[in-house]
């Protein structure tokens, strides 16, 4: 996990704890739906989804420019967290503001992410790109719903079959990368697909030195930097998966190299773009890398 994950406003952190003195409410909406707070866009769409018309679903992180590892927490949406009914959060560290309200907070259900990864031997924390493990969230949040509200939970256990016929159609298209392009070297700015690009079967080569610098959040030594422009230089990658969420001036040279040798250059992202649901993300997603790689 990246060590450069700061939480801001220690105001609103200590502010959790006075809130949660209270207990939390079971309806903070007043309209008799189950409140789920997400900490970001990603597992908001995905709660959204299984959520459908009978819970109300708020995302603390929807910006699509923003890097969440950067996110600061504000008092209100420290309030959000402990008033949830529902937390879904990726866990692993990437949202550990979460864990405070978890601990002085009771009749809060969760969802971790994390927890519910495939791989348990895997401590990659972009599980939202391991389709297994994204399953495994849907799943429990229809479990969890389905506790908070059994008037409705036919209907959450409905959406969250349907949820996973959908996500099946993009695993099929995965599937199809790896008859096509197995083992075809690719490189990343950071490993945030690393699940994908597992799943498809594509061997990453960027330097190992490299990719821990980053996610240490460490500048790259000069020699691993050297030995990632050459890769790029010499079109020993067919692709560059680069994350425009955390772009600094080592990655933004390393796209401009790419660029001028001819490797297929395809953009990802952390969070949702604006307009798009998780399942419209990752089909883009998938869609994008098989042409890059074709």
């Amino acid at each position: 996990m990246r060590a450069r994950i700061r939480i801001g406003c220690v105001v609103a952190l200590a502010s959790i704890s006075a809130l949660t003195m209270t207990g939390c409410s079971t309806d903070t909406a007043g309209n008799g739906m189950p409140d789920v707070v997400a900490t970001t866009n990603v597992w908001g769409s995905i709660a959204a989804a299984v959520a459908g018309p009978d819970a109300k679903v708020t995302s603390l992180i929807s910006d699509p420019s923003a890097d969440p590892h950067s996110f600061e927490l504000g008092a209100s949406q420290a309030a959000d967290l402990s008033d949830a009914d529902l937390i879904v959060y990726n866990g692993g560290g990437y949202d550990p503001y979460v864990d405070q309200v978890l601990e002085s907070s009771h009749g809060i259900a969760r969802v971790n992410a994390f927890d519910l990864r495939t791989d348990k031997s895997d401590n990659n924390e972009h599980v939202w790109f391991d389709y297994g493990t994204v399953v495994s969230v849907v799943r429990g949040i229809a479990t969890a719903l389905s506790d908070k509200d059994p008037a409705h939970a036919s209907g959450y256990q409905e959406r969250a079959k349907q949820f996973e016929t959908d996500l099946q159609s993009i695993q099929d298209d995965v599937k199809k990368i790896t008859v096509a392009h197995a083992h075809t070297p690719i490189t990343e700015t950071e490993p945030v697909p690393h699940y994908l690009v597992q799943a498809a079967n594509l061997d990453d080569v960027t330097p190992l030195e490299f990719q821990k610098a980053i996610e240490d959040g460490n500048d790259p030594s000069p020699a691993s930097t050297a030995a990632f422009r050459d890769l790029l230089d010499h079109k020993r990658a067919k692709v560059l998966i680069y994350n425009i969420q955390a772009q600094d001036n080592s990655t933004e040279a390393l796209r401009k190299i790419a660029t001028a040798a001819g490797v297929h250059v395809v953009e990802i992202t952390e969070t949702l773009p604006k307009g798009k649901s998780y399942l419209d993300w990752q089909r883009d997603t998938v869609a994008r890398l098989a042409a890059a790689l074709s």
